[in-house]
């Protein structure tokens, strides 16, 4: 009663700080909620001052991630469609800039120019030439008849501009770059004028490197002299210990058991036959097995070789097994055995019927019509070639068209029932060479001609039996308790101890970036790179991710904001440059030498040769890549002795022994041409990235994905 009488004489004061809680809550949703402050939540990055929203860029991905399929990751796909937003945003800022657009008039011409438009008889008049009218009317149905398709004719009409819009900006860039015939000239020269050198070089190798001193402070102030070489994006560090969830020596023995137990009686069904007896081996794997029944013959070269021979040498109704092949244990069973060519070249005449797999908008036979045509056929091409081609290229409607209907050479260890029809397949692989006959199949009525046979070789039919060698759930558990024990113990001991007193291996990975997705070891990963980006993880913290086929403990040990790198990250880089500057100075301080003997004997090295150099290649026969020295040659007059180089591998001293400059043409119209060609080419990627480098970009693609 004391603490309700207290709550009612401070009742006022309640309702004041329930009351100024409740509107902090709503003024914060207000300012985090796009209607305030917190506007990331709602876009996915700026380009300038246009805005990528989030939903579109959400929608586009999702519509990408079906085009590409599975063959890419979505961290992938999201950069694609990010890099195309980025390209739109800022061309279209230039086409505002520029006044560029395409008007009604004009996107008539542009689908009319594009070949997917112009070569559809849809849109031809009676002579094959697009159609503007009958266009329109297709446009002017489909936005009446087909609401769907309209919308998706919009966003294809919308392409179609932008990209004629692109062609004309870049075309534009295109106009400004050009090549005069001074430039065409030097290019010729550049080619073909031809110098000849004697050289005597000293390379940085003959001063051991243990003899040149670089501390931190050099490694520091190179960077700073040079720190647009050396900006890097900001970046995570960890370290890892990955348990894998693999099956024990038990549970892949039970595996093995388990099959072994199946040859004489199938398993939890008391009196039934097991898989050496058994009438219907077909239905016994489908049963039993983790891959389906495979009613194919096989060669000894598709099988694991080192079973192979002894399967082949087993009596039709004899099991092998079990036996292990990769991840699995496997009970093979011979059904029968036969040879076969293993590749055949044949060739065919197809008929489609309504309903069949071939059939398209001009298929109008029915089964049975398609069966009397093919027969007509078959009765004018058994025995008459050239009439099967004739026919063969008259009515075939797949690339066979033009090539008589033939399929060229096939293999069966190719052939599965994805890529032919069974009942073709068996014509071609179990018939003689030169038989002919009518087939159905899922596409309709074939007549297949078998041209020619290669190869025989043993085949075995084999019923086998899968079993993949899994974890058990004791093992998985015991995973489980082993890895969170690791968990526990490094949060209170030192990670490398642990892993060290327990035989794990921790494996580093350095400079993750923010949208990096694959870590080595791990694969595809984006959990753990969220997560070392996210605002609550500090350097030491340490986290368990559950993976597809295991865990792995994972310890953020570093965060590198954006900037100028360090030296630790990039003193294995610089180190070596400042060695060989000061190789080089050494190697030129020690020489007063103003020829190339006296450089030679002062280092105890020999004069060389090299001769047809031209300014178009950097190497030097014998002294590898070299454009400053090639460089300082062409410089040279004939006889005359540079000073000391510094190459890239060496310091050099040159004497030109010949000029030859290459005779003088007409005309250098073609090397005109193509350094134009190569001008105009750059100009377009060089216009683009200028644009790209010069804007302002938000990037949030993190946040999201």
């Amino acid at each position: 009663m004391a603490i309700l009488e207290s709550i009612r004489k401070r009742s006022l004061f309640l309702i004041l700080v329930i009351g100024l809680a409740l509107f902090a809550f709503i003024i914060s949703g207000i300012f985090t909620q796009g209607g305030g402050l917190d506007t990331t939540k709602s876009i996915v990055g700026k380009v300038n001052d246009a805005s990528i929203a989030r939903e579109d860029f959400v929608q586009k991905v999702e519509n990408a991630s079906r085009s590409y399929g599975t063959n890419f990751s979505t961290i992938q796909v999201v950069n694609q469609v990010w890099n195309s937003e980025v390209r739109s945003a800022l061309l279209e800022q230039q086409f505002e800039k520029l006044g560029l657009s395409i008007e009604r008039d004009q996107i008539i011409n542009v689908i009319a120019s594009n070949p997917a438009f112009a070569s559809d008889p849809t849109f031809q008049n009676e002579f094959g030439v697009f159609d503007e009218g009958r266009f329109i009317e297709f446009i002017a149905d489909l936005k009446a008849n087909n609401p769907l398709g309209y919308q998706q004719w919009q966003l294809q009409e919308e392409n179609l501009v932008n990209s004629a819009k692109e062609q004309m900006y870049f075309n534009l860039i295109k106009a400004g770059v050009g090549s005069t015939a001074k430039e065409g000239e030097l290019n010729y020269q550049l080619e073909n004028d031809k110098v000849a050198i004697k050289f005597v070089r000293v390379p940085y190798s003959s001063i051991p490197d243990s003899t040149i001193t670089v501390t931190k402070r050099d490694v520091q102030n190179y960077i700073n002299e040079h720190k647009d070489l050396y900006k890097e994006d900001e970046s995570r560090d960890i370290q890892y210990v990955f348990f894998e969830e693999k099956p024990s020596l038990e549970d892949e023995n039970k595996v093995r058991d388990d099959l072994n137990a199946l040859i004489e009686k199938e398993t939890n069904n008391e009196g039934s036959l097991g898989f050496r007896n058994t009438t219907d081996v077909e239905a016994f794997v489908d049963r039993n097995s983790n891959t389906k029944y495979l009613d194919k013959y096989l060669f000894k070269d598709q099988l694991n070789a080192a079973v192979a021979d002894s399967i082949f040498n087993l009596e039709i109704g004899d099991v092998y097994g079990a036996y292990k092949d990769e991840a699995s244990y496997k009970l093979s069973r011979v059904l029968a055995k036969t040879r076969i060519a293993d590749s055949v070249k044949s060739s065919y005449i197809l008929v489609p019927y309504v309903g069949s797999l071939a059939a398209n908008a001009t298929t109008t036979k029915t089964e049975e019509e398609a069966k009397k045509t093919i027969d007509s056929i078959f009765s004018l091409v058994r025995n008459d070639r050239e009439k099967f081609t004739e026919i063969a290229d008259t009515i075939n409607q797949d690339a066979t068209r033009g090539n008589g209907g033939d399929l060229g050479w096939i293999r069966y260890s190719q052939i599965s029932d994805d890529t032919f029809d069974r009942d073709f397949s068996n014509f071609m692989f179990f018939n003689d060479k030169d038989a002919i006959g009518v087939v159905k199949t899922k596409f309709g009525f074939h007549v297949i001609r078998i041209d020619d046979q290669a190869d025989f070789k043993d085949a075995v039919k084999l019923g086998t039996i899968e079993k993949r060698i899994e974890p058990s759930e004791g093992t998985i558990n015991e995973l489980f308790t082993t890895t969170t024990k690791y968990e526990i113990e490094v949060n209170e001991k030192d990670f490398q101890e642990v892993a060290t007193a327990n035989n794990y291996v921790v494996r580093p990975v350095n400079k993750i970036k923010e949208l990096d997705e694959n870590l080595p070891g791990l694969g595809q990963q984006r959990s753990v790179v969220q997560w070392a980006f996210s605002d609550e993880a500090k350097v030491g913290d340490i986290r368990r991710f559950d993976l597809n086929n295991g865990y792995a403990v994972v310890r953020l040990t570093g965060k590198t904001k954006e900037g100028l790198a360090t030296v630790e990250d990039v003193s294995s880089r610089i180190v070596p440059i400042i060695r060989r500057q000061r190789k080089a100075e050494m190697i030129r301080n020690k020489s007063n030498a103003t020829s190339l003997e006296d450089f030679a004997t002062q280092n105890g090295v020999t004069i060389s040769t090299a001769s047809a150099l031209n300014m178009n290649s950097a190497a030097i026969a014998g002294a590898g890549r070299e454009p400053k020295v090639l460089g300082a040659a062409f410089g040279l007059e004939e006889g005359a002795t540079s000073g000391l180089i510094d190459g890239e591998n060496a310091v050099f001293m040159v004497q030109v022994t010949k000029k030859e400059a290459a005779l003088p043409l007409d005309n250098y119209g073609t090397y005109t041409l193509s350094q134009k060609t190569k001008n105009r080419n750059g100009a377009i990627n060089a216009a683009f990235n200028a644009l790209r480098k010069a804007a302002d970009i938000e990037d949030n693609r993190a946040t999201f994905y």
